[in-house]
C-alpha cells in the first residue's frame, strides 16, 4: 500500500475508529512521507517534535484561508476557531495566550487538587448508588465527561446547572478540528459554534453587571479596558476554545485510559494499591491511546526533515498518535507498560501550541484514576464500548460498566505520595 492509499484508508470510517494499524502502514515509508504534493505524512517521534517547535511552521492563517476557502466567514465554527488562540501564529498567538495563561499555572493547578479529588468522590458516589443492583452504568456520562467539565467551568465562572448543555454543543463544534470534513458535519459544527458563542455573549453581559472572581470576568475587563490587546470576536472565540478544549480531551483521556486499564487488571491492581504511582501512569496513558491524534503544519520557508526536503508552502500532517508509538523512541511501542523510562508523549503538542491546559488535565487524570479503582474494587465493563468514529479527538461515545455494591471508602486523596509532581 502506498502513502496515498494509506492516508485514504486512515480518513475511511473503518481507519478512523482503529488509525494504529495504518500508521504502521505509513511508517514503513519513513517517518516523514509525501502522500501527494507538497502534501507530508510525518509518523516519527524526533521529526513530529521538531517541526512543533520550528518557527517555520505554523498553523492556517486567514490569508491563506482566504485562498483555499473564500466563504470560509460564513461558517460559525470556521470563523470562531479561527479567531481562538488554537488557530492563530505569532505575535497574535502569543497575546492570546498570555491573556488566559495566569489561569493554569503549576501552582494554581497544584492547588485544585482537593477540589478535583472531591468532586471525584462525588460522581463516583453516584454511580455507585445508581449500579448498586447491578444495573450497568455508563462512565463518559457519568463520570468522564462532569468531572472535567465541572473543573474548567468552575475556572469559568459557568453556573453548575448550565454544565449539561456543553456537552453536545461541544461533540457539534469539535466535527471542524477533523481532517475532512462533510457539508452535513459542517453544518451541525456550526450549529454548535453558533450556541456556544450565544451562550458565552450572555455570560459575558452577566460578567459586564455582576464582575466574579473567575477567567470569563478577567478576559471581559481585558478587553473593556483595551481592545487592542483583546477584541470581541476574539474574547467569544477563546472562552469557547477555553471551554472545549478544557474538557474534551481530558473525558477522552479519563474514557481511554480506563479501557486500558481494564484490559491490563494487573497494571490497574498496582495503581490501586499505590496512588503515588499515578504520574507515570497517566504518561503511558497518553502515550498508549492519545485523546488528540493529530495536528497539522504549514511550512513559510523551506525546510529539511529527515532528510526530505520540505518546500515553503508544504503542509505536514502530524500524527502525534503514531508519533506516540514510534518504536525509535518507545521500544515494544504496542505493550502499555507504565514504567518507561521518561516518555514525554507528544499528545498535547509541543513548542508554542503546547496544550495551555496540559498540567490541568493531567492532575485530573492522576486523581481519577486510582480513585475509581481503589472505591469501585469490582468495576468491569459491560458490553461494547462505542468509539466516536473521529481521528483528530479520539474517544468513546458511550462505555458501559458494572460497579460493585459496596464501594471502598474514601480517604487520602490520590495522587499523593512520593510519586506525585
Amino acid at each position: 500500500m502506498d502513502a496515498s492509499e494509506a492516508v485514504a484508508l486512515l480518513m475511511s470510517p473503518q481507519g478512523r475508529l482503529d488509525p494504529y494499524p495504518t500508521y504502521e502502514r505509513l511508517r514503513a515509508h519513513g517517518p516523514v512521507v509525501e502522500a501527494a504534493p507538497g502534501f507530508f505524512v510525518v509518523t516519527g517521534y524526533a521529526e513530529a517534535d521538531a517541526i512543533l517547535r520550528d518557527a517555520r511552521f505554523g498553523v492556517l492563517d486567514d490569508d491563506l484561508r482566504d485562498n483555499l476557502w473564500p466563504g470560509w466567514r460564513q461558517s460559525a465554527a470556521v470563523a470562531s476557531i479561527s479567531r481562538s488562540m488554537l488557530r492563530t501564529n505569532p505575535p497574535d498567538h502569543t497575546r492570546l495566550r498570555r491573556l488566559a495563561a495566569g489561569a493554569f499555572t503549576p501552582r494554581r493547578i497544584a492547588a485544585m487538587r482537593e477540589t478535583v479529588a472531591a468532586q471525584a468522590d462525588q460522581l463516583i458516589d453516584a454511580m455507585a448508588d445508581r449500579g448498586r443492583d447491578g444495573t450497568p452504568v455508563d462512565v463518559m456520562a457519568d463520570f468522564a465527561y462532569p468531572l472535567p467539565v465541572g473543573v474548567i467551568c468552575a475556572l469559568l465562572g459557568v453556573p453548575p446547572e448550565d454544565r449539561p448543555l456543553f456537552r453536545r454543543w461541544a461533540a457539534d463544534l469539535t466535527g471542524i478540528l477533523e481532517p475532512e470534513i462533510t457539508p452535513e458535519d459542517l453544518a451541525v459544527a456550526d450549529r454548535g459554534a453558533t450556541e456556544l458563542s450565544g451562550y458565552f455573549a450572555d455570560l459575558v453581559a452577566a460578567r459586564r453587571r455582576a464582575p466574579a472572581d473567575d477567567l470569563t470576568t478577567a478576559l471581559v475587563q481585558v478587553h473593556d479596558a483595551d481592545g487592542d490587546r483583546l477584541s470581541g470576536d476574539e474574547l467569544l472565540a477563546n472562552l469557547v476554545v477555553l471551554l472545549v478544549a478544557g474538557f474534551e480531551t481530558t473525558t477522552n483521556l479519563l474514557g481511554n485510559g480506563l479501557v486500558v486499564l481494564l484490559e491490563h487488571p494487573r497494571e490497574a491492581a498496582a495503581l490501586r494499591a499505590h496512588p503515588e504511582f499515578a504520574p507515570e501512569y497517566v504518561e503511558e496513558l497518553l502515550r498508549f491511546d492519545s485523546p488528540v491524534q493529530l495536528t497539522t503544519r504549514r511550512s513559510d520557508a523551506p525546510g529539511r526533515v529527515a532528510g526530505m526536503e520540505l518546500p515553503a508552502g508544504s503542509w505536514a500532517l502530524l500524527l502525534l498518535g503514531a508519533a506516540n508509538r514510534d518504536p525509535r523512541r518507545f521500544p515494544e511501542p504496542a505493550r502499555f507498560d507504565p514504567w518507561r523510562a521518561q516518555p514525554h508523549p507528544l499528545s498535547f503538542g509541543a513548542g508554542p501550541h503546547y496544550c495551555l491546559g496540559a498540567g490541568l488535565a493531567r492532575l485530573e487524570a492522576q486523581v481519577a484514576f486510582p480513585l475509581l479503582l481503589r472505591r469501585l474494587p469490582d468495576l468491569a465493563p459491560a458490553g461494547e464500548p462505542r468509539r466516536r468514529t473521529r481521528l483528530t479527538l479520539r474517544g468513546y461515545d458511550t462505555l458501559p460498566v458494572t460497579v460493585t455494591a459496596t464501594v471502598g471508602d474514601r480517604g487520602t486523596p490520590a495522587g499523593t505520595g512520593p510519586g506525585t509532581p
